[in-house]
């Protein structure tokens, strides 16, 4: 009998990322329960008051401070917790000391729920992923990460900037790292079934390779934008996690751009990073075939090679 309450989330961590994504949380509607956890206890009571003051202009809800022993129910469990990315610091820069925070972290999820679905959100993503999954032994389905999400609704934030269209006619994908190796998978990107470059072309713009470069570029430089301007980035991740929880919680059977670990596909294994998938009340149901030319496929497998060394390193020189 599962002991899992579906109304129930909770947040570990909560810095930046942590609160912004329980605000979003709560407003909402998904949830009738949430805890936040984190190290400076005092700071976890603050957000669950300040965050709570909201209660009356949304829907009924508790939300308090725990422990990891408040969490033995929860049907999502969150984790932003992490040392946070400086600027000039890339993703992969922080990965030794949040692989270090994650050694104590997952072991006291793992202890006191074997049910939840883990969502990583701290960075690096994909590596902490694969962390996550070797450290709380969960089945591989009910533990991954954001991954590209926000990369992917940045790329069709810009695009349809760029051609002045509604973003959510926009579908395209931003697959491999969240990070320096990410890749804008060009070849199956659409506006509403039109292919991207017929589409430009309509809206009077030719020089599609110079456009393709400058967008790509301009998504992966984003958050250096954003932390160099306010020193972090939380709100477009804060959605994110509201939709990938959305996901998972109305047994959507959504498609979105995950962190998973990878097994085979496109020669690709035992690493984790993103690619589209079928999101629903199990996790990680079944990953999704995109097209991709053989310069995507290549650049995707750069990315693979990337994240397999950082991962691999890291997991085993911390446990020596």
């Amino acid at each position: 009998m599962s002991s899992i309450n579906n109304r129930k989330v909770a947040i570990v961590g909560c810095g930046f990322v942590g609160a912004a994504s329980a605000f979003a949380l709560m407003q909402s509607g998904l949830f009738s329960e949430m805890v936040l956890i984190d190290a400076d206890r005092l700071k976890a009571e603050g957000e669950a008051l300040d965050i709570s003051h909201g209660l009356p202009f949304a829907k009924p809800m508790t939300i308090y401070a725990g422990d990891y022993k408040d969490l033995s129910d929860a049907a999502i469990i969150i984790v932003t917790a992490g040392a946070g990315q400086k600027p000039g610091e890339t993703r992969l820069d922080l990965v030794k000391k949040n692989v270090g925070i994650f050694r104590s972290i997952i072991p006291q999820i793992a202890e006191n729920n074997k049910e939840a679905i883990l969502l990583i959100v701290a960075n690096p993503v994909d590596v902490l992923t694969y962390a996550a999954a070797k450290l709380s032994g969960y089945p591989e389905n009910r533990v991954f990460g954001s991954g590209t999400v926000l990369d992917s609704a940045r790329l069709k934030f810009i695009l349809g900037e760029h051609l002045d269209v509604d973003s959510r006619s926009v579908h395209a994908f931003i697959i491999g790292e969240h990070g320096d190796s990410e890749i804008a998978a060009w070849s199956s990107a659409n506006v509403s079934g039109i292919p991207i470059n017929n589409f430009c072309e309509m809206r009077g713009h030719y020089n599609h390779q110079a456009a393709m470069k400058k967008i790509a570029e301009d998504v992966k430089n984003s958050a250096y934008e954003i932390i160099e301007k306010k020193h972090a980035t939380y709100y477009g991740i804060a959605m994110s996690v509201k939709r990938i929880c959305e996901a998972i919680m109305r047994d959507e059977k959504s498609i979105l751009p995950v962190s998973f670990i990878q097994h085979g596909s496109l020669g690709i294994n035992d690493v984790a990073l993103s690619m589209p998938a079928i999101v629903g009340k199990n996790g990680v149901e079944s990953s999704v075939p995109i097209d991709l030319s053989y310069f995507e496929q290549q650049e995707l497998r750069k990315s693979a090679d990337t994240l397999h060394a950082v991962i691999h390193d890291v997991m085993e020189t911390e446990e020596e």
